[in-house]
């Protein structure tokens, strides 16, 4: 992955406009490392394969970014991306890690399903 490039990541965005396409988004306050301090509350949301159109997509902010995508009643929204890569199966893969390298927000779009 590398670090977004605020217009590469939207030009990207609008390939996918109007066409049906299967989303991730994924968060998590680490629900991974919970183990290690049971103290800490986790939070964790997590949608896989959501078969969706979108009519608008747009990244905002100067960094960590905000995604919305459009959809018929409402908006998906993701915030917090620092990474992205369109990837050789033609999915666009953006992802937020905090200051450790820890995944935080994942956010990632395709004209195919992922893989369970």
């Amino acid at each position: 992955m590398y670090p977004i490039v605020k217009q590469e990541v939207q030009n990207y965005l609008e390939t996918f406009l109007n066409k049906k396409i299967y989303v991730h988004l994924e968060t998590t306050t680490g629900a991974y490392s919970a183990h290690l301090n049971s103290e800490n509350m986790t939070v964790v949301a997590f949608i896989r394969n959501a078969n969706v159109s979108f009519q608008q997509a747009k990244i905002t902010g100067e960094g960590p970014y905000r995604v919305g995508l459009k959809i018929d009643n409402g908006w998906i929204y993701a915030e917090g991306l620092t990474d992205w890569v369109f990837d050789e199966n033609n999915r666009l893969l953006m992802a937020g890690h905090d200051k450790d390298g820890k995944l935080a927000i994942a956010l990632q779009v395709s004209e195919t399903p992922f893989p369970n």
